[in-house]
């Protein structure tokens, strides 16, 4: 399917280069679908709520076989297809087909949310992302997430995602990823950082990416402890909360069997893309980051140290740290 009409710059802002005005930011509200039918209304109805009314919704669909499309084109009769775009997904998991709508260049807006297809957003999530951007007043990628609230399939609360106190950055990027994707937004700067990626480099997940290209470039990354969005957990999240013990446990194994340095491999290769844009301080850091991974353990530990990776709580340093005794970082 292709898009019918081509969506047009907003007139919120007087020249390029400035901010818009909070209240007429233009949204795009990226939602990658597959056989979402059992909470996609949830989510839609969620998005139509939103105090913040300047927003379309591309949703990329990557070949359901349930009532998903359906779902979506009667909601697009209700709001309107200049409102609701149904795109055709690239077929290749979740993180090619976020990047697919990151790389649509007929989606134009001032800001980029990404959504998943269960999640229930609270009303001022728009809001709140775009004024907590606004108030950087800055020109540079500028990156907004959040907390969540952990709920049931059934939507009854469960509890939250963990609390990071902790300043986000790129030292703490190249080790972690702080918070989902569904609780992001980006301005146009950092989508176009997002575009620059080699499409042949793998993706671990398009947040952490979004984490490190953000910060790694010397840009805003605003990370707000209040939860924005119901996050709902069940069996088919690919990715989940990492909020309780059983969760944190399973990832600390992936970490000693080398699944964590696979990532990392993934991270760099993507990073590569864009190393001309990283500040200097940075690009020194990530060259001491990739030496030490080849190197032995005293010099290891000795760049690592120099780096200043850190994850954001006492057991995450401490995993880091075991990681970097065995090189499984």
């Amino acid at each position: 399917m292709e898009m019918q009409h081509t969506a047009s710059t907003s007139q919120a802002t007087s020249s390029q280069n400035h901010i818009p005005v909070a209240d007429a930011a233009k949204v795009a509200i990226l939602i990658c679908t597959y056989n979402g039918e059992c909470f996609l209304k949830e989510q839609l109805d969620s998005l139509i709520r939103q105090t913040h009314k300047n927003w379309t919704i591309y949703a990329s669909d990557d070949g359901s076989s349930d009532k998903t499309l359906q779902i979506l084109q009667q909601y697009q009769a209700k709001l309107g297809a200049d409102r609701l775009f149904i795109l055709e997904g690239p077929r290749k998991g979740f993180g090619k087909n976020f990047l697919s709508l990151v790389n649509n260049l007929e989606i134009a807006a001032d800001y980029f949310a990404f959504g998943d297809q269960d999640d229930v957003w609270h009303d001022d999530k728009l809001k709140r992302s775009i004024s907590s951007l606004n108030s950087c007043k800055t020109k540079s990628p500028s990156l907004y997430c959040s907390r969540t609230r952990l709920v049931d399939t059934n939507g009854q609360p469960t509890g939250y995602s963990p609390l990071f106190t902790k300043e986000p950055g790129f030292r703490n990027a190249l080790v972690q990823s702080i918070a989902g994707a569904n609780t992001m937004l980006i301005n146009k700067p950092a989508r176009e950082l997002m575009q620059q990626v080699d499409g042949r480099a793998t993706v671990v997940a398009h947040d952490w990416l979004a984490y490190l290209l953000v910060s790694g470039c010397g840009g805003e990354v605003v990370y707000d402890a209040e939860p924005t969005l119901d996050y709902r957990q069940h069996g088919g999240n690919l990715i989940g909360a990492n909020a309780n013990f059983k969760n944190q446990i399973s990832r600390f194994r992936k970490m000693l069997t080398g699944r964590f340095k696979e990532w990392t491999s993934k991270n760099l290769e993507a990073l590569d893309s864009v190393k001309q844009h990283l500040t200097t301080e940075n690009e020194q850091r990530l060259r001491d980051f990739e030496l030490a991974r080849r190197s032995g353990l005293l010099t290891r530990f000795r760049l690592m140290k120099r780096t200043g990776v850190y994850r954001q709580t006492l057991k995450g340093n401490i995993s880091l740290g075991i990681a970097i005794v065995f090189n499984k970082i």
